[in-house]
């Protein structure tokens, strides 16, 4: 803390690392006015974007049977580190293994009617040449034959199915993963009719988890592929988790009215302490820029009193024969860029007003117009109109107006008064 000092036209002046509060000599009646102003100096620009999502394996599979039965044996449990093609569970083969022996039987009676067949056609076919048969009956024997070849067809395809069903009968895992879920129990009974019945469920690569994250509708536009991200979870809610954008579904979610669009995260697992299921608190860096000139964004929006103004340059009016750049920095907000129209863009029909600031230098202030840049919650990159170590005002208030309104009480005309006092 820097000592302070009084001097004929300012107060007091309380210096600290970013913010510096002067207390001017400008009066208004019987008040003072407090300016709190800000440093212009080098920083950072960081814009993000939060959401929450859920943690999920890369690739999860949900393994079923296609045929019904009772389970047999399970050879897996949860948490189970299994190998592509290992044996996880066994129906019960006794009913299929007797549709097989069905179909066998019946492939072997299509097989003999198709031999009987083909006989009764051959001589048929000899007795037509000769003419010793009518028309009719060899187009009829013709037809049984090449029924029975159809049905012999049917028959082998029957008990082609039966062998399908009965290896159904042993389940085997499709990927190398863990064993997640196990939905079933030796000895229960599983009905594929209509649906398949979930058995395990297998995740590829716990290394390697991906959030999948749900991003509001006005936020969507900033979030592109390869941005980084943090993200924390509840489990270690002092570690922070790092990744990327791999993907922006174009698919939409809505709920309650309320539009979301699905954002993949990268999340990579190392040690394993991320788990399925777990939710995720996202934040994407959408924008950072290092190392460029900023000011609070405060001083972009401040406008002095009216009051003031018209007070302050009463008392301090610009010299005479100044030149253009210091007239534009003495002018009041109602004069500037009156006289250059070439001060503010056009944007279609209308003029965009440019952004202004307010400078403190000693006693005096003055209006400078400034580019900015990029733009954060609290700071604004200046491009060009400022230097490092200008003083920017961020607010004025009048210095007695609290003190004023400590002293001004309301009385109700109701309420008995002392004697020697009058109402107010």
């Amino acid at each position: 803390m820097n000592d302070t000092k009084r001097s004929p036209r300012t107060g007091y002046i309380i210096i600290s690392s970013f913010l510096i509060i002067l207390i001017s000599s400008c009066h208004k009646g019987d008040g003072s006015y407090s300016f709190e102003t800000g440093i212009v100096k080098k920083g950072s620009i960081i814009n993000t974007i939060t959401a929450t999502g859920t943690i999920e394996a890369d690739t999860t599979v949900l393994i079923g049977t296609q045929v019904s039965g009772v389970i047999k044996k399970i050879h897996v449990d949860f948490n189970s580190v299994v190998k592509k093609g290992q044996l996880l569970a066994e129906l019960d083969t006794i009913p299929l293994q007797t549709q097989v022996r069905q179909a066998d039987a019946t492939l072997d009676d299509s097989k003999g009617e198709v031999e009987f067949q083909r006989a009764t056609y051959e001589r048929y076919q000899d007795l037509l040449d000769k003419k010793l048969v009518a028309q009719a009956d060899y187009d009829q024997v013709k037809y049984n034959y090449r029924k029975a070849l159809s049905d012999l067809k049917t028959a082998q395809a029957g008990y082609d199915k039966a062998i399908v069903n009965l290896n159904y009968a042993s389940i085997y895992a499709p990927i190398n993963g863990v064993v997640l879920n196990r939905a079933v129990d030796q000895g229960q009974t599983v009905a594929a009719s209509f649906n398949t019945p979930n058995l395990f469920t297998i995740a590829n690569d716990l290394t390697q988890m991906h959030v999948e994250a749900a991003v509001d509708e006005a936020d969507i536009g900033l979030i592109r592929k390869g941005q980084p991200v943090d993200f924390t979870v509840d489990a270690y809610p002092t570690e922070t988790f790092k990744g990327d954008v791999r993907q922006v579904r174009l698919q939409p979610v809505v709920t309650s009215n309320v539009v979301t669009y699905t954002v993949i995260v990268n999340a990579p697992n190392p040690e394993k302490k991320l788990m399925p299921g777990m939710t995720a608190n996202i934040t994407v860096l959408v924008q950072k820029v290092d190392s460029v000139l900023i000011v609070p964004g405060r001083a972009l929006r401040f406008t002095p009193d009216a009051a003031f103004l018209s007070e302050y340059f009463k008392n301090n009016p610009p010299v005479r024969g100044q030149r253009s750049g210091e007239q534009q920095r003495q002018r009041t907000p109602e004069t500037v860029g009156q006289n250059n129209p070439g001060s503010f863009q056009p944007v279609g029909q209308s003029a965009k007003r440019p952004d202004v600031v307010w400078l403190k230098s000693g006693d005096s202030i003055h209006r400078i117009r400034v580019v900015t840049g990029a733009i954060d919650a609290t700071n604004a990159e200046i491009k060009s109109g400022l230097k490092e170590g200008d003083v920017v005002i961020l607010s004025m208030t009048l210095a007695n107006s609290s003190s004023a309104s400590a002293t001004t009480t309301t009385r109700s005309p109701f309420m008995p008064q002392r004697p020697g006092t009058t109402r107010r």
